[in-house]
């Protein structure tokens, strides 16, 4: 049945890739193959499994244990997305990001777009790549009318961010699972993976510029929007609230998902608080700050999210993907070309495959297979890889699929216009980790 699950899959995610042509929301095809699959998996009462590290095989478990365990993973997943949204849409119900607006005086198309991509690389290794993609978007809704220009932003800003991300213990979830599994360290994660990133975010971003709808100036968006006397506070409340997350995480412990509701709670206090201090007419009904933000999250993404990370659950419950990994060490191990080792064949391919499938079963599955010591290059090499691999799709990273619910970017448009661009900073960046390695670290 194993192939079932795996056509279930394919046709899944041609769903998905074609929703506009189908005229259907990817969130249905993304909930029936969640469904379908684990559905499979039950009525056939397929053996699921565990990967013991200690053995580096797969050990066989209960499928409640199982189901419930890929849930709990998601739903931190989810929940942290919930509360990074609430946040920026509170400090939206102030106008806060009006403030960010005032701040970038220049019209050029190609400054704004080299000021978008740094920030999302430098944001994305404090805050991670999620959260930096959801604040960066929002202000980019704020700042262009432009409807195409605005995708082309935004599919930088899922490039840059995923580059940032993949060089900072809290940047990216991979490189999280990495750091809490002891594999890495992060100043031997910042050693290795700071420069090739930098050269993944850089090399699209200049060759980007070149192109035609960069050239020229921006028509800014006419803001009909009053000035809000508590916006600038609000958003800097905000922003450290987001900041204070990665922090918690480290003194406490505790998944960021506990730390951003804690956030959450914060801000959305401190809403409240100076909602209820704005001057009103005296015929105004109440609106709380936090029912709005609450009612403009997006939700579609939150649900498409589920079905894509429980969906590639089922994949990994059945052994499937680490025996897709099992099979490129053995196929690759021996392999000895030019300055890439048998192993960095398998790193590079990984990249691929966690824009294709999705980046934590694949580094869940490398901590199982793989004995090497703590801060052994590979483990730098998947660290990079699987961050910055996943751009080269939409939805093969977090950064990508809450872009496209924002912004409503169509997988083929992505595919065909940015795909491409994220494939050379891939390579350029792969290449340059390869060299400081062999030739200066």
């Amino acid at each position: 049945m194993e192939t079932a699950i795996i056509v279930v899959f394919v046709l899944g995610y041609l769903a998905i890739a074609f929703e506009h042509t189908l005229k259907i929301d990817k969130l249905v095809p993304a909930l029936v193959m969640m469904a379908l699959i684990w559905a499979i998996i039950s009525f056939f009462g397929m053996t699921v499994y565990d990967i013991d590290p200690a053995t580096k095989s797969l050990v066989p478990n209960k499928l409640e244990k199982v189901i419930n365990y890929f849930l709990g993973h998601t739903a931190e997943i989810l929940i942290f997305l919930i509360g990074a949204m609430t946040i920026v849409e509170i400090i939206d119900f102030f106008n806060g990001f009006s403030t960010i607006k005032r701040l970038i005086k220049t019209k050029s198309k190609i400054k704004i777009l080299w000021i978008i991509c740094f920030l999302a690389f430098f944001l994305s290794a404090i805050i991670d790549n999620l959260t930096a993609t959801i604040v960066l978007i929002t202000i980019l809704q704020k700042l262009l009318n432009d409807r195409n220009l605005k995708l082309w932003y935004a599919g930088m800003i899922i490039v840059a961010a995923n580059a940032g991300g993949a060089w900072s213990p809290i940047g990216d979830i991979t490189t999280t699972m990495l750091w809490i599994g002891k594999k890495v360290t992060p100043i031997a994660l910042l050693k290795y993976l700071i420069i090739p990133s930098l050269v993944c975010m850089l090399i699209p971003t200049y060759v980007v510029s070149k192109y035609k709808v960069f050239q020229g100036e921006i028509n800014p968006m006419v803001s009909t929007e009053s000035e809000n006397k508590f916006g600038s506070k609000i958003l800097i409340i905000g922003l450290l609230s987001i900041l204070f997350v990665p922090f918690f995480k480290v003194a406490t412990g505790l998944p960021p998902y506990v730390g951003m509701m804690l956030s959450l709670a914060f801000v959305a206090t401190i809403g409240e608080i100076y909602n209820y201090l704005l001057p009103k007419p005296a015929n105004h009904v109440h609106h709380s700050p936090v029912h709005h933000a609450l009612t403009k999250i997006e939700m579609p993404s939150i649900l498409f999210f589920l079905g894509i990370l429980m969906a590639v659950g089922g994949l990994e419950a059945l052994g499937i993907v680490f025996e897709v990994g099992q099979t490129m060490v053995l196929t690759f191990e021996n392999v000895d070309w030019f300055l890439f080792k048998g192993l960095d064949i398998v790193i590079f391919v990984l990249g691929f495959l966690s824009a294709a499938i999705d980046n934590v079963p694949l580094v869940a599955a490398s901590m199982g297979m793989f004995g090497e010591a703590v801060d052994d290059p590979l483990w730098h090499g998947i660290a990079y890889a699987a961050g910055t691999g996943g751009s080269m799709i939409i939805i093969g990273s977090a950064a990508g699929v809450v872009a496209m619910g924002m912004e409503k970017i169509d997988f083929m448009w992505y595919l065909k216009k940015i795909a491409f661009l994220a494939f050379i900073g891939y390579i350029a960046g792969f290449l340059t980790f390869i060299f400081l390695r062999d030739f200066v670290l």
